[in-house]
């Protein structure tokens, strides 16, 4: 029986990043960037106005104040966005807009609060300082500066920047395609009258959602029954240019295990020392494409919806996430404090559904073992790893606890 480290390191070395690609803004957030972004220009482009208002000469207005305020005329009207080059004489003042451009002579902006807001001439109230209200040419980026660095995630916060600075597209890693698929001949989609004997499929639902929560791309979540020409069919016909198949079912020793048999010699079937989702399997297949046949790497998990959506997160998130350059790949661990008794099996390492009180650091298990029970999981913000060589643990002591739900 394999280990779950050892498992782990077998699905890990199967996901592998592909390439980086050059997308438009407007397609790269939260994506990786590949490379630096340096700035071909600074930021501000030039002298602006921080305020609506005046821009005037501060000697001009030096002696200005409520009581004795200075009366300028008003030469020109600067909206943001005039592109002509202006001059402003002494005695004078251009009316002025926040983010248009300094005219030059201009040592200060009077904010329009402190004046009467005139257009033909202007009451000045107050004295300004030189530099006052001005943002300079350069004072936030200065060309040639890297401003965003490879491997750091693209927020909206960096794409703002990168349009700022004249940049449409960004070199970045790309997201994974992941096919996911669920199968047995019991299954019916969610919405369909069920027959005696059929369930409501929902390991392909629950498993898109895990991949496009880990920051991947799910291609398509189909669904195939217990026949191995039409499980291989499905396959083909959804593949695509995937790259990693994720399929639930069809690998446990019955009469009526799809998967094994149709993937038999491609994929190694092992049992993995771990309760729920003892049964699985890793390896590549091989698909017809556009350009030839190409091996695919496929992870084949159990079909019970618990030991699935648990498989997943021990084996498959983290190099998931990893292979894209995701930040804190794994799902984030710690000690808590049990606070009740729990038993496992011995040889195995379990993962018990748990709810964590963060104020207080004691965690409860949530719900019976058994891995059909998906209620319980759908409510437990944590699971509790308890490992392979310990078989009773009292209320009280440490166990490790994963913390579902967050980076």
């Amino acid at each position: 029986m394999r280990t779950v480290t050892e498992h782990q390191r077998v699905v890990a070395e199967l996901i592998t990043a592909r390439p980086p690609v050059t997308l438009p803004l407007s397609e790269a957030e939260a994506l990786v960037l590949a490379a630096d972004v340096v700035a071909g220009l600074s930021l501000p482009g030039f002298d602006n106005s921080a305020m609506d208002g005046y821009a005037v000469r501060a000697e001009d207005v030096a002696a200005a104040s409520a009581d004795t305020p200075v009366k300028l005329p008003v030469a020109e009207d600067i909206p943001a966005g005039r592109t002509d080059p202006l001059t402003l004489k002494p005695g004078t003042a251009h009316r002025i807009m926040t983010g248009a451009p300094l005219p030059a002579g201009a040592t200060a902006v009077v904010p329009v609060e402190a004046t009467d807001a005139g257009t033909e001439t202007v009451e000045i109230r107050a004295a300004a300082a030189a530099g006052r209200h001005i943002r300079r040419a350069g004072e936030d980026v200065t060309a040639g500066t890297t401003v965003l660095r490879a491997g750091q995630v693209v927020t909206p916060a960096a794409l703002g920047l990168a349009a700022a600075l004249g940049i449409g597209e960004l070199s970045v890693r790309p997201r994974l395609r992941v096919l996911v698929m669920s199968t047995g001949t019991e299954l019916v989609a969610p919405g369909t009258p069920l027959q005696p004997g059929q369930i409501y499929e929902s390991n392909a639902v629950m498993l898109a959602a895990a991949v496009r929560e880990a920051g991947a791309d799910v291609v398509a979540a189909p669904m195939a029954g217990d026949d191995v020409d039409e499980f291989r069919a499905a396959l083909q016909a959804h593949v695509g240019d995937s790259d990693l198949i994720i399929t639930t079912g069809g690998v446990s020793a019955g009469a009526y295990e799809v998967v094994k048999d149709a993937l038999g010699g491609q994929v190694d079937f092992v049992k993995v020392a771990m309760q729920p989702g003892m049964p699985q399997g890793a390896g590549f297949v091989v698909v017809d494409g556009p350009d030839g046949q190409r091996q695919v790497p496929i992870i084949t998990l159990p079909g019970n919806p618990v030991s699935a959506l648990v498989s997943f997160e021990v084996f498959i998130r983290t190099p998931l996430r990893a292979a894209m350059d995701l930040p804190a790949p794994g799902r984030p661990q710690s000690e808590a404090v049990l606070a009740e008794r729990c038993t496992s099996p011995p040889g195995k390492r379990q993962f018990r559904r748990g709810v964590l009180d963060p104020a207080t650091g004691t965690v409860t298990s949530y719900g019976p073992p058994a891995s059909h029970h998906l209620r319980w999981l759908a409510s437990a913000n944590c699971l509790l790893e308890i490992p392979e060589d310990v078989t009773d643990i009292d209320a009280g002591a440490p166990v490790r606890v994963w913390v579902l739900g967050g980076e």
